[in-house]
């Protein structure tokens, strides 16, 4: 616990340290600690110093220093910084110190612990040493050697721990005593920091006021602040408070003034676009109508076609079974006659006689029929006719009158309501329907129904009338029934009059009043109704409900009264009310209503209302109350309903089954009736049924029908009539139906329509022409078949009771007798009918089967289905007994198949009415089909076995028949036997098998016991085949050793049957492997490189085949042990490159081989694209022309023709534009090579070339469109043993094919994520050639083709780094590329040499590499310039004129170079230079100068022409130089520099000339004056006095000769003077220049020879001076020669010179 709160003191202290930190920053920063660096040395002094009990050790001087700040602190109101440090640092000090105190304690605490535990253990120990050495004496003495040794092993052991514990006593004393000597030192610590705890306290307590005191005031500070900011924030939202009103008042108005007009405009808008909606919807009405009834005909018209197909194809099938049929009656009656012993050509005769008597009969009355059916039809058609047009004349006087016989509406309504139904005629609706629909094949009920629908329309169309039919066609287009019935709803709420007609209006009112009191009506109820509206939600729906929600007087009779109590509840969300407006105007005379108006009602209120109901006429009424709500009007439903009866029954079929012959079954049938009104019904047979027609198969009766039944059914074919010429369309009768076609013979005509729908008599009669109803009832239409069906006796009868009365909602059973009497089918029909006329016959058909043998099987047919050969197959045969004894059975099976097939047992006894069962085994054999004979196809492979049941004392046996489909159950394996070849040891080799199927079920199979070097896929050889399906297997071999392998593969099926197929290989093991033989690539982007590396090891270092496998084929020779060569062939055109491909192995190494993977686009898949695009480009640009063209004649069009011309000839230019449109791209499809609309060829494939334009184009868009592709390769390595270095020339390596390894490459490539968009996608940047140091930057673009961003990450984009010393650099580096967007890249070069660089510029994607080639070409330019020496002379010019030179540079480089001219006196560095030293002053070994005298005016002496510009590869450019001099001087000077590009000088030209301001001058001799001018300025002399000065002035000339002593043929020393005349054009008038050399006689005496001594110079010419010296023979060669001699010049002025010739000897080796 002690050290717990030791940790949470000092976790406190930190925290207030801390605390202080961050209150105390302002303070650090006015305060610094640097103000006491002693205090601060003698701080830290004191933490790290050590004593004796811990880690401090306080000085008397530390205590002092910390008395002394305390004092001072007393002294200031508020302490320092570096007191309150001192505090708290003190405060830390002694909290540890008494930490370490408390720590000394528990340790002293702990050691004394430890240490009287020692004392303790020891006596324990000291104690059981003395206890064991007793108890060895006793066992000593009692001889148990046993126990002594064990006593004496524990003695040992305890004399091991006790001196142990005795040592590690005075260990734990020494160190208890150390602890208690340190615990001495801390108290004593303790005790130096006793005083100034006290002190440390009072300072502590004063500290906390003072911050306690600052933080007051600066809480008072932020409240302030807080206060001022919340008054201007208050300040400005007031004022953003009545900005926002202001705007919004003027909003407001804005908007209700737009509300205003959008109002006004919204009328107008409503009108005009309701008047166009109408329109539109009736055009599209009118359209829909139009196509709907297109669609229905063509609909009517394919069914019509398919039926009559059908028909035709059921008609010809019939006439074959019918023939065949009379061929087999009439060999049946021939048999029959001759049995009996008649004539058999009579009888025939007879016969034949009586069925052509029987189908004229039949024609004829069929003709009769017709006729009448004819002139009965004319005559309604004429009744119907003029009857229509009485009712039209009526009903238009009827609408002339409507408006002055308003009161007289009702009455009419009511007299031609009594006028229909009381003059109704069922004949006119006959006539109605037969008139409208001219088809003779409807329904009686359709008639009905159309003539309840025909008189209704008719009456209201009579009532109301329609202003809009004018014409007798639109009439009848109205009363005809239309094609469906949704197009007449329509048509009749067409005829329907408005509301307003129907209102009811103030009796005897002119127009004019009832116009103004249907206005204030509504006005009045435009005021009554309202919206309601609560909480914010408008009711919307009905306001009140109704209980109930209809009110229906069902079932009611004229002259009573009947009365209903309605409730009406308020479903409104508010008080509402509720008005009584009246009932539906036709009901006004049957129906009253009390209603007291209850006034406003609360929601969810009630009220009562009575409804009284007072038939008077025997009709159903319907109509509806009509109420008036605050929130608008609502209605009830009413309806008023007679009595009827609603008949029905049970069941429609009854089946009796099958019974014994005299046996008597009865069932019921129930007439129920559900209806308010009884009726008598009477039961019995339908006309011409009488319950004995059969089906048996060898029934007598059957014989005598059929004959009769082909008689009348060819007569009925040659039959002319319009009912037979219906009968030989429709009629469908086949071979099995010809019970059922006697039975609709029979039948009266009637009756054929009233059949039910699963009647074949239906399907081939109903669409017969239509009978009048009284031709149901007469009995005199007997079928001629019916003399002969009254002879077999009744065998379907019914009960007692047939007819009676059936009151309402009752029932009735009536009993139905079966009796049968001979064996067969046996059906018979019956029919209710009734008193009502409104109720129709119901009929209903009971069926039953009689047989004269009372066992029978239950499966007839018994189906074994699929049965395969050798299999044994059961089944059980259950016969069931009808007989009332038991019967002995008989089982036999055709001899035929007697052992194939048996039935066991093979006799048996059956009891009275119960069931036996038979135990049937058929096991097929393949002999079968020879044995089975015709009871087996085999073609279909069915066999067909009759059994046969004889049942004892009985004539007839019972017969069943055993179905089977007989199959095989083999496995063919195609091919029958494998040779998988030579495989080596390191692959896999796969063949493919057909595995087939021979049988018509499905087998399952499956290869077993394979070996561990086959495998079969796919399912590992296991699986299903589907009947006769082939399936192919892979078996795949993979040799493990090198030997001959022969074996066997087991194919089993899931009976257990086996098939072998033999399988053949040979194993090598080649002397080299490979380390991977499948190298699978990443996905790899076109243009992009995947590598991959593998081994080529070769393993073979010894002949011993007993320690390890040696490479061998098969069991051959053994490979040689040394070195092995191998040889990759990879195939031509493949984007995979192996490195190396060739290549030899020593015995135990390996070679590195590394595979590349590098997709690229097919060069003839480029051209061809290249080709398409050339198509469609130049589709696009004939279309565009056409188009254009068009447009042009359009316009012209326009401007010839008026508007409406205009717009009908623009449709047609439309519809042109857009079909050439359609046709241009079905050419462009259809035709990649030449375009037809155009008549443009264009080029072959092979004509695009490489690094064309639309060569790069359509590579880019190959590549943007490309989906990605996977290629696989094998690629084989050939094996030979040896070296292939040693092998040169022609010869070959000896090598085996059976050793070749076989590398597999799966190859997929993808799109690249990044494409390049410049340039038309070339990814190699070209510089060129580029001076070296000039730098020059290319953009290239590149864009991001994927649906996600790339961005600078692991995943995403990323460059590789160029060679940062070289001279390519990449500028901008992409961070981000968005999907879809292009981005810039910059690279600049700079060749630093002249050579040719080139790097690669990789950007990383997510998906591929995309490498970019750079290169360019560093090139030092050079060139030639005529200037010879580099120093060009412009000679004398007279000062302030002008003088030119030209020379010529030319470029002697491969590139073209850009160049400056650039004069050193014109440099930017001239007025640092003019800050140095003159150069006279200096050594002559460091006079650089190049720049002479200048003008004085400022202007540049020399300039040259052109400054700047190109000089192209080997050409040469003229440059001028201009020398303009503005005074006299002979050392005008100028350094011009030819700078290429700007940065590299490639020639320095000096230029140099000399001015004079007289024509004359004198060139040569030694230098006596500086080149610099002084600096000194002059004043202003004239002409005249210049001249003066100059003649009178001499100026001189040094002429230093040397003569060279010790050459074998010495020379005299030569010099020359030049004297020249400027040809100035102000001196053109002025004569020649001459000259004069003066004290020649001197100088010859002196060995000096001067020639010429005088002459004339013309203009512009010099003439040299030529003066040679040969020493004379008194020369001292000590003393140089000197003489002297005066040069005269005349010109415009005379000028003297005084020449001093020097002349000394000088040695040839000094020389």
């Amino acid at each position: 616990m002690e050290g717990i709160q030791l940790s949470d003191s000092g976790e406190e202290e930190q925290t207030s340290v801390s605390s202080f930190q961050e209150e105390e920053k302002d303070d650090i920063t006015e305060q610094k600690l640097r103000e006491e660096p002693e205090d601060d040395d003698k701080t830290r002094s004191k933490e790290n110093s050590k004593g004796v009990g811990g880690d401090f050790d306080y000085s008397r001087e530390g205590l002092e220093h910390y008395v002394s700040n305390v004092n001072n602190n007393n002294n200031n109101k508020t302490m320092k910084y570096a007191d309150r440090v001192s505090i708290l640092t003190l405060r830390r000090n002694i909290n540890q110190l008494d930490n370490l105190s408390k720590e000394k304690d528990i340790m002293i605490q702990k050691t004394r612990e430890e240490l009287s535990a020692c004392h303790l253990r020891i006596k324990i120990l000291t104690k059981q040493r003395e206890s064991v050495e007793t108890k060895i004496e006793k066992e000593k003495k009692a001889g148990n050697a046993a126990a002594m040794f064990r006593l004496q092993a524990a003695h040992r052991r305890l004399c091991t721990e006790l001196e142990n514990a005795k040592d590690l006593e005075p260990k734990i004393a020494l160190l208890l005593k150390e602890n208690v000597y340190d615990m001495w030192q801390i108290e004593i610590e303790q005790g130096k920091f006793g005083g100034l705890r006290e002190q440390l306290e009072k300072d502590e307590e004063t500290l906390e006021r003072q911050y306690k005191k600052r933080t007051e005031e600066r809480i008072q500070k932020e409240k302030a602040k807080v206060l001022l900011m919340e008054q201007k924030e208050q300040a400005v939202k007031k004022k953003e408070m009545e900005s926002q009103e202001e705007y919004e008042r003027r909003h407001q108005k804005v908007i209700e003034d737009a509300q205003r007009n959008n109002e006004k405009a919204v009328q107008c808008l409503k009108k005009t676009m309701a008047r166009i909606y109408q329109k539109k919807a009736k055009e599209e009405l009118e359209t829909q109508e139009h196509m709907e009834r297109r669609m229905q005909a063509v609909l009517s018209l394919k069914n019509n076609i398919t039926s009559n197909r059908e028909t035709l194809r059921a008609l010809q099938a019939r006439d074959k079974a019918r023939a065949l049929e009379a061929k087999n009656q009439e060999m049946k009656m021939r048999e029959t006659i001759l049995a009996g012993g008649g004539n058999v050509a009579k009888e025939i005769f007879l016969h034949k006689r009586l069925v052509e008597f029987e189908r004229h009969k039949l024609e004829f009355k069929d003709q009769q029929k017709s006729k009448k059916i004819e002139i009965v039809a004319r005559i309604l058609q004429e009744e119907a006719y003029m009857q229509k047009q009485e009712k039209y004349r009526s009903r238009t006087e009827a609408v002339r009158s409507c408006s002055k016989l308003q009161d007289s509406a009702p009455w009419k309504i009511k007299t031609w309501n009594y006028i229909e139904k009381t003059c109704e005629d069922p004949a006119a609706a006959v006539l109605q329907k037969s008139w409208r629909s001219p088809s003779a094949c409807a329904s009686v009920d359709e008639k009905s129904s159309s003539e309840k629908d025909f008189s209704g329309k008719v009456s209201h169309s009579m009532i109301y009338g329609n202003d809009e039919e004018e014409s007798e066609e639109e009439q009848d287009e109205t009363l005809a029934e239309p094609e469906f019935t949704g197009l007449w709803s329509q048509e009749y709420a067409l005829n329907k009059v408005s509301k307003e007609e129907t209102d009811l209006k103030p009796h005897g009112a002119s127009k004019m009043e009832r116009e103004i009191f249907t206005q204030n009506l509504k006005k009045l109820r435009s005021g009554m109704i309202h919206k309601q509206v609560v909480s914010g939600h408008e009711f919307k729906g009905c306001p009140f409900y109704s209980k109930p929600s209809v009110i229906h007087f069902e079932d009611f009779d004229v002259g009573k009264t009947y009365k209903k109590k309605i409730i009406l509840i308020n479903a409104s969300y508010s008080v509402n009310f509720c008005k009584l407006v009246g009932v539906s105007e036709h009901l006004k005379d049957f129906i009253s209503i009390h209603f007291d108006p209850p006034g406003q009602m609360s929601a969810g209120m009630s009220c009562e209302m009575v409804v009284t109901f007072k038939p008077m006429i025997n009709e159903d009424l319907e109509g509806e109350v009509t109420f008036l709500a605050q929130t608008g009007s609502f209605s009830i439903p009413l309806k008023c309903t007679v009595k009827r009866c609603v008949l029905a029954l049970d069941k429609e079929l009854i089946d009796f089954g099958t019974h014994v012959v005299g046996e008597t079954i009865s069932r019921t049938i129930t007439l129920t009736n559900r209806g308010a009104l009884g009726t008598r019904f009477k039961l019995q047979t339908s006309a011409g049924d009488s319950g004995t027609c059969t089906t048996a198969t060898k029934s007598s009766l059957k014989r005598v029908i059929s004959p009769t039944l082909d008689g009348v059914i060819s007569e009925e074919r040659d039959s002319s009539s319009p009912m037979g010429s219906v009968f030989e369309k429709k009629e469908q009768v086949s071979p099995d139906q010809t019970d059922e076609t006697i039975k609709c013979l029979s039948q009266p005509e009637s009756q054929k329509t009233k059949t039910s729908l699963g009647s074949s008599c239906t399907k081939q009669f109903s669409q017969d022409a239509p009978i009048p109803k009284a031709d149901l009832e007469a009995k005199n239409t007997q079928s001629p078949l019916e003399p002969l069906l009254e002879e077999s006796p009744v065998e379907i009868t019914l009960g007692k009771v047939t007819e009676g009365e059936i009151g309402p909602f009752s029932s009735v059973k009536l009993q139905v007798i079966f009796v049968p009497a001979i064996p067969g089918d046996v059906q018979a029909e019956f029919v209710f009918t009734f008193d009502n006329q409104n109720s129709n016959p119901l009929f209903f058909t009971a069926i039953g089967v009689s047989v004269d043998v009372p066992v029978w099987v239950t499966n007839p047919n018994v189906d074994l289905k699929i049965c395969m050969y050798d299999r044994l197959y059961q089944d059980c045969i259950v016969i069931q007994s009808r007989a009332k004894a038991a019967l002995r059975l008989k089982f036999e099976v055709c001899k035929k198949l007697s052992k194939y097939m048996e039935l066991l047992p093979k006799t048996g006894y059956i009891q009275a009415q119960s069931s036996f069962s038979v135990q049937l085994k058929f096991l097929p054999r393949h002999s079968l089909p020879e044995d089975a004979g015709e009871y087996f196809d085999k073609e279909t492979r069915v066999l067909e076995v009759p059994m046969t049941i004889s049942v004892a004392d009985k004539v007839k046996p019972v017969t069943f028949t055993v179905h089977a489909i007989v199959t095989t159950s083999d496995l063919e394996i195609s091919p029958a036997e494998v040779n998988f070849g030579y495989c080596t040891i390191y692959e896999a080799v796969q063949t493919t098998i057909t595995l087939t199927n021979k049988c018509i079920l499905p087998q399952e199979f499956g290869f077993v016991d394979l070996p561990e070097f086959v495998e079969i896929q796919p399912d590992d050889g296991f699986g299903t085949l589907l009947p006769l399906e082939s399936l192919n297997l892979d078996i795949i071999f993979k040799a493990n050793k090198a030997k001959d392998y022969s074996f066997e593969l087991i194919c089993k099926t899931e009976i257990n049957r086996q098939f072998k197929l033999s399988c053949k290989a040979v194993g090598v093991h080649p002397p080299l492997e490979l380390s991977h033989s499948l190298v699978q690539f990443a996905a790899t982007a076109l243009n992009d490189v995947s590598t991959a590396t593998l081994y080529v090891i070769n393993s073979h270092v010894s002949l011993n085949r007993f320690t390890h496998a040696v490479p061998r084929i098969g069991k051959g020779q053994t490979a040689p042990v040394g070195p092995t060569s191998f040889e990759f062939h990879v195939p031509e055109s493949s984007p995979v490159t192996v490195m190396p491909s060739v290549g030899t192995v020593l015995p135990g190494k390996k070679c590195l081989i590394q595979v590349s993977f590098r997709p690229v686009l097919s060069d003839q898949q480029i051209r061809k694209e290249a080709v398409q695009m050339l198509s469609r480009a130049t589709a696009t640009r004939t279309f565009s022309e056409k188009r254009m063209r068009e447009s042009e004649m359009q316009v012209n069009n326009k401007k010839k023709d008026d508007s409406l011309a205009g717009k009908r000839e623009g449709r047609k230019a439309s519809m042109i534009g857009i079909k050439r449109l359609s046709s241009i791209h079905l050419s462009k499809d259809r035709d990649s090579k030449h375009l037809t609309t155009s008549g443009i060829e264009l080029p072959k494939p092979e004509d695009i070339k490489p690094h064309c334009e639309e060569y790069m184009a359509a590579q880019s868009s190959l590549i943007r469109n490309f989906r990605g592709k996977f290629e696989k390769y094998i690629i084989p390595c050939f094996v030979a043993s040896g070296d292939i270095d040693e092998k040169r020339g022609s010869e070959t390596l000896n090598y085996s094919p059976y050793n070749t390894l076989y590398l597999e490459l799966h190859c997929p490539a993808v799109a690249p994520s990044v494409v390049i968009t410049s340039d038309n996608g070339k990814n190699i940047i070209n510089f060129g050639e580029v001076a070296v140091g000039h730098r020059i930057t290319k953009q290239i673009t590149i864009q991001n083709i994927l649906d996600e961003q790339l961005a600078v990450s692991l995943t995403g984009i990323g460059f590789s780094i160029l060679n940062p010393h070289g001279p390519f650099l990449l500028v901008n580096p992409v961070e981000c590329l968005q999907p879809g967007k292009n981005q810039l890249l910059v690279i600049s070069f700079c060749p630093d040499e002249n050579k040719l660089f080139f790097e690669t510029l990789d950007i990383y994607t997510v998906k591929n590499t995309l490498t970019l080639s750079i290169t360019g070409h560093g090139v030092t330019p050079s060139i030639a310039c005529s200037v010879e020496g580099e120093i060009l002379d412009m000679g004398y010019v007279i000062a302030k004129e002008k003088g030119t030179s030209t020379f010529k540079i030319q470029n002697t480089s491969t590139l073209a170079l850009k160049y400056s001219m650039q004069l050193e006196s014109l440099s930017q560095t001239r007025d640092r230079e003019l800050q140095k030293l003159p150069s006279f002053l200096t050594s002559p070994t460091k006079r650089t100068e190049l720049v002479g005298t200048q003008n004085y005016n400022g202007s540049s002496v020399f300039s040259v022409f052109p400054v700047e510009g190109v000089i192209d590869i080997g050409k040469s450019q003229d440059f001028t130089v201009t020398f303009s001099p503005d005074h006299e001087s002979l050392y005008y000077s100028d350094c011009l520099k030819v700078i290429l590009f700007g940065k590299e000088i490639a020639h320095v030209i000096q230029l140099k000339g000399a001015a004079r301001d007289h024509m004359m001058f004198v060139e040569g001799g030694d230098p006596l004056d500086v080149t610099i001018e002084s600096l000194v300025v002059t004043s202003p002399i004239s002409e005249e006095a210049a001249k003066r000065e100059l003649e009178e002035t001499a100026k001189s000339i040094l002429l230093s000769l040397e003569y060279i002593q010790g050459e074998t043929s010495p020379t005299p020393a030569m010099r020359e003077l030049k004297v020249g005349a400027i040809g100035a054009s102000q001196f053109a008038s002025k004569k020649n220049v001459e000259f004069s050399l003066d004290g020649l006689a001197l100088l010859q005496q002196k060995g000096f020879t001067v020639e010429p001594i005088k002459g004339t110079v013309d203009h512009g010419q010099t003439k040299c001076i030529s003066v040679s010296w040969v020493p004379p023979t008194d020369f001292d060669p000590a003393h140089p020669l000197t003489a002297t001699a005066t040069l005269t010049l005349k010109g415009d002025i005379k000028e003297t010179y005084k020449v001093l010739f020097m002349a000394r000897v000088v040695s040839a080796l000094t020389h």
